[in-house]
């Protein structure tokens, strides 16, 4: 999470509890990730009526997901007996940069290949597939299949080695 110049500095020990909280909501596409290790929230803050604020940064321009997510953090503050409101934070855009270490371990044991490099500017994105290690058997002698797969943040892949089919969750 970033820090932000916001209406209300959150004592740490609240700061710790919310942020315990927030690690048990699921990404509702990626279940194994949670809100935090996908890099989603980016402030928390007390407006002056005392309502939480939780800015949720969309992991891209109309993701479905977003209202999902911002509703079940929502879900889980509230009956911790806190007052929130997940709000949007559009700038700057989140980037698959944001996923924690912890995320891109899990997303390896869930079967989906994380990203693959930094995104340090837009025409990274442009250049060719970046190689891609197979998250079953480790392997880098894999094809993309499809440029989207279970969801459009994937892209389907199949590994020469293990004959596997997996996501990989693309750079953005």
């Amino acid at each position: 999470m970033t820090a932000t110049a916001a209406t209300g500095a959150l004592p740490a020990d609240v700061r710790a509890r919310i942020t315990s909280l927030l690690a048990q909501v699921p990404d509702p596409e990626i279940p194994v990730l949670s809100v935090l290790d996908l890099g989603v929230i980016r402030h928390l803050h007390r407006r002056p009526d005392g309502t939480i604020e939780v800015g949720v940064a969309p992991t891209y321009s109309g993701c479905p997901a977003t209202p999902v997510i911002k509703a079940d953090i929502e879900r889980a503050l509230s009956a911790a007996g806190l007052r929130v409101a997940a709000v949007d934070v559009l700038s700057p855009p989140w980037t698959s940069d944001w996923i924690s270490a912890e995320g891109r371990r899990k997303l390896v044991e869930f079967g989906i290949a994380p990203p693959a490099a930094a995104v340090g500017s837009p025409r990274a994105l442009l250049r060719a597939d970046p190689e891609i290690a197979c998250p079953r058997c480790g392997s880098r002698r894999t094809t993309k299949t499809s440029e989207f797969g279970s969801t459009p943040c994937k892209a389907l892949y199949r590994c020469e080695s293990c004959l596997e089919p997996f996501d990989y969750f693309k750079c953005i």
